[in-house]
């Protein structure tokens, strides 16, 4: 079994530091105003395609009636927007191998 290990934003600004050249200052500013656009697009209900990784969804979902299952008693769960993400064919094909 492999360890799980973490992407971070400082990972990020170090391969952009590295491949670019750009200083350390200025690398992290770039993923900040990547992850800021990115942020308030779906802010504004807006979906979010990156070309060769995949997009991230927002849905609307509709109140309904939820069960607790320990007790089996019927809760309303109130309606509310969620995000999901849909990887591109590249991204599988490259993460499963």
């Amino acid at each position: 079994m492999r360890s799980m290990s973490t992407l971070t934003r400082a990972d990020l600004a170090d391969a952009i530091n590295r491949k670019m050249g750009l200083s350390r200052a200025e690398s992290l500013g770039l993923v900040e105003s990547i992850l800021g656009h990115m942020s308030d697009a779906l802010a504004n209900g807006e979906n979010v395609k990156i070309s060769g990784f995949g997009t991230f969804l927002l849905r609307d979902k509709a109140q309904r009636i939820g069960r607790n299952p320990k007790t089996g008693v019927e809760v309303p769960i109130t309606p509310r927007r969620v995000m999901t993400f849909r990887a591109s064919q590249l991204l599988k094909e490259r993460v499963t191998g």
